[in-house]
């Protein structure tokens, strides 16, 4: 095992799983061989989340650096590391057929890279949110993220957008999603110790406008769901913040640098 404690764990196939540490070291396990056939140690800080592709050819990790590492497993060599971001790289997924990989940040940013074009971001775009600690894929274009404020919102992605809140866990940073087999139900988990399940079936027939609608700065996230409200109008009340002239809104998320 790693000499630093396992920060994440990915399955790769059958026989392959990828382990990531608090000291920024990743290895790739054979099970058949009993040990290690890919070690790097890349970034400098703690591996927060991996992705691989559907072939199982490249893994992509986070990091706390502010990095994302590029690993061939295949060929069981490191690639490349991106520029680094601000802030710590919490979470990652593969969108759009494989052609982009989204990062969440701990500054409630997602960081949009091109396929192949892994060094520098080619799009992002800041959510109302305290963080993205944690995100999963529901379509090729629609995601949903945690955040440390305990909400799941549903985010669009190219059109950036912020479709409303899922569910929530009131004032518990949420620490992991996942979707259930069959893709209608989404499970969260937060630092209250319960695992809650909610609704999503009806974000697969969701239809994302190009064109970006005018709402009121500092408005409540849209409920998805009768449950995603809680106690209704109250709970979004300590959502709202004070206006402010660099603070993004939910509908001006889109914004690309």
């Amino acid at each position: 095992a790693p000499s630093a404690a396992l920060s994440c764990v990915l399955p790769l196939g059958p026989h392959l799983v990828a382990t990531g540490d608090d000291g920024g070291g990743l290895k790739v396990w054979d099970l058949r061989k009993g040990c290690a056939v890919l070690e790097a140690q890349q970034h400098e800080d703690y591996v927060s989340a991996m992705a691989v592709d559907g072939a199982g050819r490249m893994l992509l990790t986070a990091s706390g650096d502010g990095t994302m590492g590029v690993f061939n497993v295949k060929r069981c060599r490191f690639e490349l590391l991106s520029e680094p971001q601000s802030g710590d790289l919490t979470s990652i997924s593969l969108l759009k057929r494989g052609k982009k990989v989204a990062c969440g940040s701990s500054e409630g940013t997602i960081y949009l890279f091109n396929w192949n074009g892994f060094g520098a971001t080619s799009d992002r775009f800041a959510l109302r949110a305290e963080s993205v600690d944690c995100m999963v894929p529901i379509t090729e274009s629609i995601m949903c993220t945690g955040s440390l404020d305990g909400v799941i919102r549903a985010v669009n992605v190219l059109p950036n957008r912020v479709l409303g809140c899922v569910g929530q866990h009131p004032g518990e940073p949420i620490e992991q999603l996942a979707v259930v087999p069959g893709g209608q139900l989404l499970a969260s988990c937060a630092h209250d110790q319960k695992v809650k399940f909610w609704d999503i079936s009806s974000l697969g027939s969701m239809v994302v406008d190009e064109y970006r609608k005018k709402k009121k700065r500092g408005g409540p996230l849209k409920a998805l769901s009768s449950k995603a409200a809680g106690s209704g109008e109250d709970f979004f009340a300590d959502l709202r913040e004070e206006p402010m002239a660099a603070a993004p809104t939910e509908s001006d998320s889109d914004d690309s640098d």
